[in-house]
C-alpha cells in the first residue's frame, strides 16, 4: 500500500446523510457523491455524517461502504440519540437534563444514563454507524457557555464524570465506539469556537480539579477515543491550540494520563483552526501533535500532500504513521456494526422505538419542572423565541407548540435573534423560549433581554404562561421573576414529546385530529 493510501486512513471526511448531491444541506463541506468515490477509492478510511432520515442514513451507509475499499469509521454527532440528527429515529433530552436528578438520586441518573448510551448505540449499529462522536465530558460551568451548554452532563467535575461515563459504557458495551470530548475542556468558556479560539486561562492545578477529572473517568472507563478542543490553554501550551499542541495531545494525554486509543482532531474546518492555519499546516500540527485521524479538513488534498511530505522528508518516522494506523485498526475490531440492508435496518429500528419512547419519557418527566395553574381561557398572542426561524427541527408543522395553543386561540408569532426590532402585542401572551445556549455568534450577546421583557409583561398582566425548552440557566432567571400561581413550565428537551409534556401541564391538550391536512 502506497503511503498516501496509507495516510488517507486517517482522513475522516464530510458527507451529507442524503444520497443525492441535490439534497445536500451544507454542499461547502459535503463532498459531492463524485469527489467521495473518488477519495474513498483511493483509500479515505472515514465519514462524518449529517442530515436525512433513519432510511437516509442506512442506505447511505451501506453505499459508502460499497464504495470503500476497507472497513470505514462512520461516524455522527448523535449526542442526543440518533433522531437528534436523523428523523425517525429516538431523539432524546440533551445530557444536562440528568444533571440535577444526579444530585438528588445518583443511582437513578446513572442507570438512566447508561440506558441513554445504550439506545444510542443500538439504533446507530442498526443503521450502520460505527462511531459516536460521544459524550461530550466538558465541564459546564459557565453558563454563558455558548456551545456546550446542555451538551454536558454536568456542571460539576463529579456529576460530568459518572454521567459521562455511564453513557460511554452503555454505548460502548453494544458494539458502537465512543469518543470523549472536548480534551482537555471546553466548559468554561464563553466564546464559541465554531468562530473564535477561546482561551481558559485558569491553572494547572485548578484544570486538574475541574476540566481533566471526566476525561480520566472516561479513559479509565475505556473510551476508544478521544476528541481535541480548538482552545488556548496558556497553563499548558500558551503558543498553540489544544488540537495542536504536543503539550497537550502527547504530553499530557499520552503519557500523563495514560490513553492509548484513538485521537481525533475537532473539525478543522471550524474558524479558531481555519482563521489561523492553512488546511495543510493545519493537518500536519495536529498530526505532530499526536492527532490520529484528521477530521474535516478544509482541504482533503492539501492535508494529504502536507503529511505525506512531512514523511518524505523525514520529519517524522514511518513508526509514527504505524501507531496511528494500529489504533484504527484496534478500535474498528471493537465495533460490532457491519453493512446491513436498509429494509433490514429499519426493521431493526422499528422493534427498538417502543422502549426507546418509554425512555424518552422517563428521561422528560425526571428532568421536567413547572408551577402554577393552566393557562386562562380566551388566547392571544403564542409568541415563539427560536435560534433560527429557518431551520428548527424542533418546530415541524404538526409541533404540539404550535398546534395546540392554536387550536385554544393562541395565533403564533415566531421570532428568532435575527428578527427585526419589535414591540410586545397588546394583547395576552404566551412565551415559549427555545434557547440551548448561543451557538454561532463569536461571543456576541443576544439583544433580547427576556428577564426584562418577563417582567413589563407581568407589571401588565399581560404574560398568561411561560415555557422554557433548552437552557435551564435562563428558566431559572425568569422563575425566579414569576408570580407563583402563573402557568410556567420547564424541559431540557425542544422535540415535540417535550413540547407536548410541557403544554399538557398548561391544560393544552391534544386531540385525536393534531396535524391537520396536507398542504
Amino acid at each position: 500500500m502506497s503511503l498516501r493510501r496509507q495516510l488517507a486512513q486517517l482522513l475522516v471526511l464530510r458527507a451529507s446523510g442524503y444520497a443525492l448531491d441535490g439534497q445536500r444541506r451544507y454542499p461547502r463541506w459535503e463532498l459531492s457523491n463524485d469527489a467521495l468515490q473518488r477519495g474513498l477509492a483511493e483509500g479515505v478510511g472515514g465519514v462524518i455524517l449529517l442530515g436525512g432520515s433513519a432510511a437516509d442514513l442506512a442506505l447511505r451507509c451501506r453505499q459508502l461502504q460499497d464504495w470503500a475499499q476497507g472497513p470505514l469509521l462512520l461516524c455522527a454527532d448523535v449526542e442526543e440519540g440518533v433522531g437528534q440528527r436523523f428523523d425517525g429515529a429516538s431523539w432524546l433530552p440533551p445530557p444536562l437534563s440528568l444533571a440535577k436528578l444526579w444530585n438528588r438520586d445518583p443511582s437513578q441518573a446513572e442507570a438512566l444514563a447508561t440506558a441513554y448510551g445504550r439506545c444510542t448505540a443500538l439504533e446507530a449499529r442498526s443503521l450502520g454507524l460505527n462511531w459516536v462522536l460521544g459524550p461530550v465530558c466538558d465541564v459546564n460551568n459557565n453558563p454563558a457557555n455558548p456551545v456546550i451548554n446542555v451538551r454536558a452532563w454536568g456542571d460539576t467535575a463529579e456529576a460530568a464524570s459518572a454521567l459521562s461515563c455511564c453513557f460511554l459504557v452503555g454505548l460502548q458495551r453494544e458494539g458502537v465506539l465512543g469518543c470523549a470530548k472536548h480534551f482537555p475542556g471546553h466548559g468554561d468558556t464563553a466564546s464559541d469556537s465554531h468562530l473564535e479560539l477561546p482561551l481558559i486561562p485558569h491553572e494547572l492545578e485548578r484544570l486538574k480539579q475541574v476540566e481533566l477529572p471526566p476525561f480520566e473517568a472516561a479513559i479509565a472507563a475505556g473510551a476508544a477515543s478521544v476528541m481535541t478542543a480548538h482552545l488556548l490553554m496558556p497553563a499548558i501550551d500558551a503558543e498553540r491550540p489544544a488540537t495542536l499542541s504536543k503539550a497537550v495531545l502527547t504530553d499530557l494525554l499520552r503519557h500523563e494520563l495514560g490513553f492509548n486509543g484513538l485521537v481525533v482532531t475537532d473539525a478543522l474546518v471550524m474558524e479558531a483552526i481555519a482563521d489561523r492555519y492553512g488546511p495543510g499546516e493545519a493537518a500536519a500540527l495536529a498530526f505532530d501533535a499526536g492527532a490520529d485521524l484528521i477530521l474535516m479538513p478544509a482541504d482533503a488534498a492539501a492535508a494529504l500532500d502536507a503529511l505525506e511530505a512531512g514523511f518524505t522528508s523525514g520529519r517524522w518516522p514511518l513508526e509514527r504513521l504505524e501507531q496511528s494506523l494500529q489504533r484504527r485498526e484496534q478500535a474498528l475490531a471493537q465495533s460490532q456494526t457491519s453493512p446491513v440492508e436498509p429494509a433490514q435496518a429499519l426493521k431493526q429500528l422499528a422493534a427498538l422505538q417502543g422502549q426507546h419512547r418509554d425512555l424518552q419519557q422517563q428521561l422528560l418527566a425526571a428532568s421536567f419542572e413547572h408551577q402554577g395553574e393552566p393557562l386562562p381561557s380566551g388566547g392571544g398572542v403564542n409568541l415563539i423565541r427560536v435560534d433560527n426561524s429557518l431551520q428548527c427541527p424542533a418546530l415541524p408543522l404538526n409541533a404540539p407548540a404550535l398546534i395546540r395553543p392554536q387550536a385554544a386561540g393562541w395565533r403564533p408569532w415566531r421570532l428568532d435573534d435575527q428578527s427585526p426590532p419589535w414591540e410586545l402585542p397588546a394583547e395576552k401572551v404566551l412565551l415559549q423560549l427555545f434557547v440551548r445556549g448561543n451557538p454561532f455568534r463569536a461571543g456576541k450577546k443576544s439583544r433580547e433581554n427576556w428577564p426584562e421583557l418577563v417582567q413589563q409583561l407581568i407589571g401588565q398582566q399581560r404574560l398568561a404562561g411561560l415555557v422554557v425548552y433548552g437552557s435551564p440557566y435562563l428558566w431559572h432567571e425568569l422563575q425566579a421573576l414569576l408570580p407563583a400561581d402563573l402557568p410556567a413550565a420547564y424541559s431540557p428537551g425542544q422535540m415535540p414529546a417535550a413540547q407536548a409534556m410541557a403544554l399538557a401541564q398548561l391544560g393544552l391538550v391534544g386531540h385525536a385530529h393534531e396535524g391537520g391536512f396536507t398542504d
